[in-house]
């Protein structure tokens, strides 16, 4: 089924936003707030979606992505990671640089050249930013992380990936020397403001603020 940009990026919104809740279906405020747009106009796309049978929509109960619907956000979702991976590893652009880029690449209509894309990548299971990449078929291969603010002072752990995107935040923890693969552990929490003094790779010291570290996501050493 062909759809143009705009209704693969709130087809995409969608799925994060259903990914990300308890309920089962998102509303169109949440739609907007994550889009940047007004409820008038997530309304009329929504209908159209909903004709295309990618959605199903209930006025005053909200949005849910149909099985259709869930295979194209996993095949923008795929290709969008793909490229984020390219980006970083064969042109050397910086893991805070590659985002906006790959939102335009996410769009290319080819599943040959994702295919050869995925293999030529060796085909990766996570980008940049430690985010899983579905495979051709949509499965995801996921790790159980928790954010690095709940740790435990008794385990070494593995920084796996962020839950913030934000540009600043990224290159905020390029200037700590935090990269995906390094080993953390949780030498002190402040009790009163949450802050952690960790150690990283064993090797040096950094402090961080509950509001970085609830954003920082890891696994135990010892989990695959």
């Amino acid at each position: 089924m062909k759809t143009s940009s705009t209704e693969e990026n709130y087809i995409k919104a969608i799925y994060k936003l259903e990914e990300g809740q308890v309920k089962n279906a998102v509303t169109t405020n949440d739609i907007a707030a994550r889009l940047s747009m007004q409820p008038a106009t997530v309304t009329d796309m929504i209908k159209k979606l909903a004709e295309k049978k990618l959605i199903t929509y209930k006025k005053y109960y909200g949005v849910s992505l149909t099985e259709k619907g869930k295979t194209i956000a996993l095949d923008i979702i795929r290709k969008h990671r793909l490229w984020e991976v390219f980006l970083v590893k064969k042109l050397k652009f910086k893991w805070d640089e590659v985002h906006d880029i790959a939102e335009q690449l996410e769009h290319i209509n080819s599943d040959e050249l994702i295919q050869k894309l995925d293999d030529f990548l060796e085909n990766p299971k996570f980008d940049p930013h430690g985010d899983a990449i579905p495979d051709r078929d949509g499965k995801i291969k996921t790790i159980k992380s928790i954010p690095l603010s709940i740790a435990s002072k008794k385990l070494t752990y593995i920084f796996s990936g962020v839950s913030n995107h934000e540009t600043r935040f990224l290159q905020h923890l390029t200037n700590l020397n935090l990269s995906l693969g390094n080993t953390i552990d949780v030498d002190s929490i402040n009790e009163y403001d949450g802050s952690l003094k960790i150690k990283i790779n064993k090797s040096h010291n950094e402090f961080l603020s509950e509001q970085v570290a609830s954003c920082i996501l890891v696994h135990p050493k010892n989990d695959k």
